[in-house]
């Protein structure tokens, strides 16, 4: 299970709707008036999308609080992570954390240097500065996933003077970072650092993960190196439309925070006080837990027969069998997940 929301490869084993809890998208779906202002622009796909995206990187300029020369574009925050990647000679990643920044180095041919995380799941600074050299690129999940947990504001600081100093780069993967809570901006943080780039996505926030639609600040530097790197037209007409509208929906963004800051309470309580699993506090929209008494299979046969896809978290590097990860969805899904693992928990599964 490489990544999350493969529901065809399950369809088998359950006849019914399932409710995939593998995938981490909004469950309020995307903002309202998106859909009118697409059908609306149906027509453009008849021509070439802008190839520069002024108008795009104007808007994800102002939602980011940047100048339009230090916004990159990508076809979902994969091929940003990707074509990143292809700029250096080795990266720097700690473990466990979302498969492509281990699987693009390789891929590409360039040397991985794998740092493991300590026993809570957070960067152990001791173990993993001392590796960061000259030239090297440190990719950073903030939150991580599949551990939810976002970086201290003081240590992204300390690792960011750590990667300053020795010449090296910081790539912070916030995909998640509207689901958190705003106790910092790491984008206003570290604005103006030559050694830094944010990747951000409307995948997982505007629950548009079809669109494929991400986008970054860099420095003005690394925003032209990368535009020599980039395909021709790599975001298409529909992403680029719905891109011009998303992040002007102040309304949705902050009923989206309350609802997941409910919902995230309310999972984490019930799903602490279940038997036979151990539960890893999260900063976002998905929970990792730890099996006490099975495996990860075991669970996940066991859900899928109730209609319940959730995320097998072996394929992490780091993790072994007894780990599952699960989104936090609307109300009435998640009190039906939390029913399904009470009975798992309290019978012979368990």
């Amino acid at each position: 299970m490489k990544h999350g929301g493969d529901i065809l490869t399950y369809r088998h084993l359950y006849d019914g709707h399932i409710i995939d809890f593998s995938s981490n998208i909004n469950p309020l779906g995307p903002p309202e008036g998106l859909k009118r202002v697409m059908m609306e622009g149906f027509d453009d796909i008849t021509a070439y999308p802008d190839i520069r995206y002024r108008v795009l990187k104007g808007e994800v300029a102002r939602y980011l609080g940047c100048k339009e020369s230090e916004v990159m574009l990508g076809n979902g925050a994969v091929e940003l992570i990707h074509n990143m990647v292809m700029m250096f000679d080795r990266a720097v990643v700690p473990v466990p954390c979302f498969s492509e920044y281990v699987e693009r180095p390789e891929i590409l041919g360039k040397e991985v240097m794998k740092v493991n995380l300590d026993h809570r799941f957070e960067i152990d600074d001791q173990a993993l500065l001392p590796h960061i050299r000259e030239g090297d690129l440190l990719i950073l999940g903030n939150p991580n996933n599949p551990t939810g947990k976002r970086i201290n504001r003081d240590k992204l600081l300390a690792i960011h003077e750590t990667v300053k100093e020795r010449g090296a780069f910081l790539l912070l993967d916030e995909a998640f970072y509207e689901f958190c809570s705003d106790d910092y901006d790491s984008i206003r943080l570290l604005y103006g650092s030559h050694h830094v780039c944010v990747i951000r996505a409307a995948t997982k926030f505007f629950a548009l993960p079809g669109l494929r639609l991400g986008y970054a600040y860099a420095p003005k530097a690394m925003v032209q190196k990368y535009n020599r790197i980039a395909l021709p037209w790599h975001i298409n007409t529909f992403a680029d439309l719905a891109g011009r509208i998303i992040f002007k929906q102040e309304d949705y963004i902050a009923k989206t925070k309350a609802y997941m800051g409910t919902q995230r309470q309310y999972m984490l309580s019930a799903l602490k006080a279940i038997d036979g699993i151990a539960v890893w506090d999260t900063d976002c929209n998905y929970i990792l837990i730890k099996l006490l008494r099975a495996n990860e299979e075991i669970l996940f046969r066991f859900m899928i027969q109730k209609g319940i896809l959730i995320r097998k978290a072996s394929s992490f590097e780091g993790l072994d069998d007894r780990y599952v990860r699960i989104a936090i969805k609307d109300e009435k899904c998640n009190r039906y997940l939390v029913e399904w693992m009470k009975e798992w928990g309290a019978g012979s599964e368990g």
